[in-house]
């Protein structure tokens, strides 16, 4: 693989794999040496996710190859950088201290704030939420949809004649995602169907299907409104991993606001103020941390 973007993504890799090089445990699988340094089954896996999207284009029986290969070429560069003495400049060293942060702030997310969130915190969340939560509204409708509004109008005579709305909609119906489900479309919230088509739906009671053509972007359409009902709340095994980072989040905030607390912390307003319209630097920003959202 050649060109600028290849060229890119293997310095992000590089970056990313700096702290690749370390002994081999008694356990780890050793796949080659550079220059006696071991490169192991851990910094195989340790670079992998980096290079998803390029072993993904490869037969899976050469992937682990190649990432040995890239973890052969990142040492030697590293090595002849550091003979170089480029591990000394200031920019290096400014951005080996931001990576430095960054990992720290991972770790700490995970051994102090996701090791400490437990089921039942993930419990009490969920019922806490539940017990706030006012479900909104949905309906369950069918609908035949046709191009002129004169085939909407047939249908309705067929309809007022005891027609089977089901069976219409599978014969007649032209939006394939529900003809052959007899026209049915589910259950839907506010906002999920076009204005016109939900305001129809909206007004008619259950069982009960419009007495005229409702047009909309995609064609005429009749509809039947099957059922209406609270939407229900999703029980805790469907949304457990969506509240237990609410959790995290909880308490990653809670953790942060103890830590500033306790230091003492100064910023300089006017500086951040008269530095805000500063020209961005060109130099390329390193990840952001795994930092759970506020």
């Amino acid at each position: 693989m050649t060109g600028t973007r290849t060229s890119r993504t293997f310095a992000l890799a590089l970056l990313s794999g700096l702290a690749l090089a370390g002994a081999a445990s008694a356990e780890d699988k050793v796949f080659a040496t550079v220059d006696g340094q071991p490169i192991t089954q851990a910094d195989v896996a340790a670079l992998t996710p980096a290079l998803g999207a390029q072993l993904a284009q490869l037969p899976e029986d050469a992937r682990l190859a190649a990432v040995v290969d890239r973890i052969v070429d990142m040492r030697l560069i590293a090595q002849a950088a550091a003979k170089a003495g480029l591990d000394q400049s200031p920019t290096y060293k400014s951005r080996m201290e931001q990576v430095r942060t960054q990992l720290l702030v991972s770790e700490f997310v995970k051994a102090k704030v996701e090791a400490e969130v437990s089921d039942a915190m993930v419990k009490a969340r969920y019922d806490k939420d539940a017990a706030a939560y006012v479900p909104p509204e949905e309906m369950r409708a069918r609908h035949i949809l046709v191009k002129t509004e004169d085939e909407a109008k047939a249908i309705l005579a067929d309809l007022a004649k005891g027609g089977d709305f089901a069976k219409i909609a599978e014969e007649k119906s032209q939006d394939p995602g529900s003809a052959k489900a007899g026209g049915d479309l589910g259950f839907f919230a506010a906002g999920e169907m076009v204005p016109e088509f939900e305001k129809a739906a909206a007004d008619l009671k259950p069982g009960e299907f419009t007495k005229v053509p409702v047009k909309t972007q995609f064609g005429f359409h009749i509809i039947k409104l099957e059922e209406k009902r609270k939407q229900p709340i999703p029980p805790l095994d469907q949304v457990k991993d969506q509240v237990r980072q609410a959790v995290v989040g909880d308490l990653f905030t809670e953790k942060l606001a103890e830590l500033k607390k306790a230091a003492k912390v100064q910023i300089d307003e006017a500086a951040i103020k008269a530095n805000s319209a500063a020209p961005k630097s060109d130099a390329p920003k390193a990840p952001a941390p795994a930092a759970p959202a506020k």
